[in-house]
């Protein structure tokens, strides 16, 4: 097997062709991957590196890492999983669980937030590991469901029928294994008034092999009117390898949407946003959210500020078709819903 690189070439990926072939090869220490990309050991020098990495490990997928620009310590893609010394800053007001997600854990594994909608943690593990991510300090052990649990976890959503939405989240629920993912989406079909199933996953993206025909029968025959919430944040993760596996899932019946995070060096130019947006189309995905980045300790490098998102969000409402441009929204702890870009400008 080979993998598809940003400038159209190939390398190879492993001798399989199976995603978890891929996951198993992943680069998993920040010293193998600026090898591979030709760059200074120096970029990732000295105790405080150690220290972000031992707090929070680092896992490239190969397919990913490909689509690094080799000799460039500026990369996007590079930027969004390359541990920083400044994760080890304590800056006011970001702290290890900005949504207060403890508060709205319902009972292990299960997190509800919002009316009519509920969210299971289907596994702690993900493919790649997003140095911004705002789970990167959460519990999972205290949350960790085995195949075993899930009946009991989803009796709490059995039990209350103003809930018509579950939410798969984890980490990443596509690290499940086929068998054991359409178990669970049998378990959900159960639930007499449970009408939509929503994913939320970044494998289609850095592994998209992940996206099998087991999935994609498994999704096609459910009851439930499915969405997988792919998580894309710039332009370069979408390349031609991805597009016959998202088309498949998309005729599935399933519907794409894309939630991107905006990030300092990574997207915070309207160029590069307008051009993400123009490629999730071109790739049958809505654009959907753009976030404003969650006060996450060791996360305030990625911040561009509100200013720069409100200015970035004008420019792309004035550049694109209402379509193609995403919502532009930040979460807070406690409020019934995510908070839009009108309620930003106003102060509220």
């Amino acid at each position: 097997m080979r993998i598809i690189t940003r400038s159209g070439s190939s390398v190879p990926a492993s001798d399989h062709a199976d995603w978890q072939s891929i996951l198993a090869a992943s680069f998993r220490d920040a010293g193998s991957l600026l090898e591979y990309l030709q760059l200074s050991p120096e970029l990732i020098a000295g105790d405080a590196i150690k220290a972000a990495v031992k707090q929070f490990p680092v896992l490239v997928p190969p397919g990913y890492a490909a689509l690094m620009k080799p000799g460039d310590p500026r990369d996007p893609l590079l930027l969004q999983v390359l541990p920083r010394a400044d994760e080890n800053q304590q800056v006011e007001a970001y702290v290890p669980d900005p949504l207060a997600e403890k508060h709205s854990n319902a009972r292990q594994g299960i997190i509800h937030k919002y009316q009519g909608r509920a969210l299971m943690l289907a596994t702690g593990g993900c493919a790649i590991n997003c140095r911004y991510c705002f789970r990167r300090h959460f519990d999972y052990s205290a949350n960790r469901l085995g195949r075993r649990d899930w009946q009991q976890a989803l009796e709490y959503i059995a039990t209350d029928s103003s809930i018509s939405e579950l939410i798969l989240s984890g980490g990443d629920p596509l690290m499940l294994q086929d068998d054991a993912l359409s178990e669970l989406i049998s378990l959900a079909e159960a639930i007499p008034h449970l009408t939509r199933l929503r994913i939320h996953s970044r494998l289609p993206v850095v592994i998209p092999e992940r996206i099998t025909d087991a999935l994609i029968r498994r999704l096609e025959m459910s009851r439930l009117n499915t969405v997988v919430v792919l998580h894309i944040n710039h332009p370069d993760e979408l390349t031609p390898a991805h597009k016959e596996p998202l088309n498949l899932l998309r005729n599935s019946g399933t519907w794409l949407l894309n939630q991107a995070v905006l990030l300092k060096d990574v997207n915070d130019d309207l160029m590069i946003l307008s051009d993400l947006s123009e490629r999730l189309f071109a790739f049958g995905i809505t654009p959907y959210y753009l976030h404003l980045p969650d006060p996450v300790t060791g996360t305030h490098h990625f911040d561009s500020g509100d200013d720069t998102a409100l200015r970035l969000h004008h420019q792309l409402r004035s550049t694109l078709p209402g379509y193609l441009v995403p919502q532009l929204v930040r979460e807070i702890a406690g409020e019934p819903y995510k908070i839009p870009y009108i309620s930003l400008t106003s102060g509220q």
